[in-house]
């Protein structure tokens, strides 16, 4: 299964039992016969042509030595584990919204003297994804892929619902709450089809913005969670799956999905729209590539695009005794040049199989204008040609989260708060109000400790 299709439940799942040497944990060791070394590494497996393009051309950079793929997700408590052992991997690939937390905990090495002595070419990455890895005026990733969220349309279900997809929009919310009701499908106490999935509670930080809310403060200090438009942004959100038939029902039929196969929402109808990952066009592609889609800007209530831009970074754990090495490493894996050689081995095996290619969107912006000009082409299928140049207009209006010192601490405070409310447990704003204290507890805390 393709590394982009794989990397939701990487960023969604921690597995907190440790297990010893899972993930590629542990200090780098000698090749057998030799002086070179092996680097460990966790969170980052090989599993497709893009993931061992890049792979193969980080590792020739730092020949004889070369680093080992882990395969296995990100652990949090199991890398921290490794830090504070003086074990540590030489590499660590995880969430880029994550990384000021193990900044913080001093679990991470600043990656100033790297990009000063490898000259990386700061330039080529996008501000938001370089934001995301910043904290304090201090870089400690290198930018990899970029999540754009766009708005998907299943246009066979909206013609019979006798919707127009082209009309469909998320910046008027009583219109699409009307819309959503005319798309959804209950027959027999059972729901059949979902007309819209918000998409929650994964995307409220969208949901927010476009009500015109940020849910922390641009220096990263202070949570905003219960700002009256964050408020308003999940009681819409959650209304709009009570209106499918509430959270148990919703879930459990969303469940079911062949999200990754050619038997997806989208080929059987089981679903309107949602916004949704970039990557997914390549799924789509890959095991619908007929079916007819309108991909078109998630809309915040002024009108105007909101893209949510998230993604992954490499790291260097504290402490690893390759530092140099490691510095090579993801400085060539995040290289325009190797980004758009990984992107040729894409086009090149979809082309083979008679597929669509849709792009590869990176944290790289110069690495994305030659792939989008010179590597992608058109696929066959129109809708596909032209969700493509949706997703470029859309990214130039990318927002990210600033980096925080307990970054995964406030995730989890909304997270938890939005399931509370979906469960019916707790109204949004009680719920919130409960989120605001325990994001601002661990924003502060963490400070005090740093």
């Amino acid at each position: 299964m393709a590394i982009r299709v794989w990397r939701a439940a990487v960023g969604t799942v921690l597995v907190v039992a440790l297990a010893a040497g899972c993930g590629g944990v542990g200090r780098s060791t000698p090749k057998s016969g030799g002086d070179a070394v092996i680097l460990t590494m966790m969170g980052f497996g090989t599993g497709d042509e893009i993931a061992r393009t890049r792979f193969d051309a980080a590792n020739a950079a730092i020949a004889p030595a070369a680093a080992k793929a882990s395969e296995g997700s990100f652990n949090a408590q199991q890398f921290l584990s490794a830090v504070a052992s003086g074990t540590p991997p030489d590499l660590v690939y995880m969430e880029r919204r994550l990384l000021g937390t193990y900044a913080a905990k001093k679990a991470l090495m600043p990656l100033g003297d790297c990009v000063t002595r490898e000259n990386v070419d700061m330039s080529q990455f996008r501000e938001a994804a370089v934001t995301e890895a910043t904290l304090g005026g201090t870089l400690y990733g290198l930018p990899d892929f970029s999540n754009n969220r766009v708005l998907m349309i299943n246009d066979s279900v909206l013609s019979a619902a006798g919707l127009d997809p082209a009309r469909f929009t998320t910046s008027d919310w009583p219109a699409l709450s009307a819309a959503t009701a005319r798309l959804t499908s209950i027959s027999g106490g059972r729901l059949r089809r979902i007309g819209f999935d918000p998409k929650i509670p994964e995307f409220l930080p969208l949901w927010a913005r476009a009500n015109g809310a940020d849910m922390v403060s641009s220096d990263g200090r202070t949570a905003r969670l219960d700002d009256p438009k964050v408020i308003e942004a999940l009681t819409y959100t959650v209304g709009l799956v009570n209106a499918q038939g509430g959270w148990a029902r919703f879930k459990s039929f969303r469940d079911s999905f062949d999200f990754f196969g050619a038997k997806n929402q989208f080929a059987t109808g089981q679903l309107g729209a949602f916004p949704m990952e970039d990557f997914y066009l390549n799924v789509l592609a890959e095991n619908s590539p007929k079916v007819k889609l309108t991909v078109a800007p998630f809309l915040g209530v002024d009108g105007k695009p909101v893209d949510w831009i998230t993604g992954n970074a490499w790291a260097i754990p504290a402490k690893t005794r390759h530092a140099d090495l490691a510095c090579k490493w993801i400085k060539t894996m995040t290289d325009s040049t190797t980004w758009i050689a990984a992107a040729k081995a894409r086009a090149s095996a979809r082309l083979a199989a008679g597929k669509p290619f849709t792009g590869v969107y990176t944290g790289n912006k110069k690495a994305d204008e030659v792939i989008f000009r010179d590597v992608v082409r058109p696929g066959g299928n129109p809708a596909f040609d032209t969700a493509v140049q949706t997703v470029l207009r859309t990214q130039e209006a990318g927002f990210a989260t600033p980096a925080l010192a307990a970054g995964e601490e406030f995730k989890a405070a909304w997270q938890d708060a939005v399931n509370r409310v979906l469960d019916g447990k707790q109204q949004p704003a009680e719920a919130l109000a409960q989120a605001q204290r325990q994001a601002q507890a661990a924003l502060d805390e963490a400070r005090s400790g740093s």
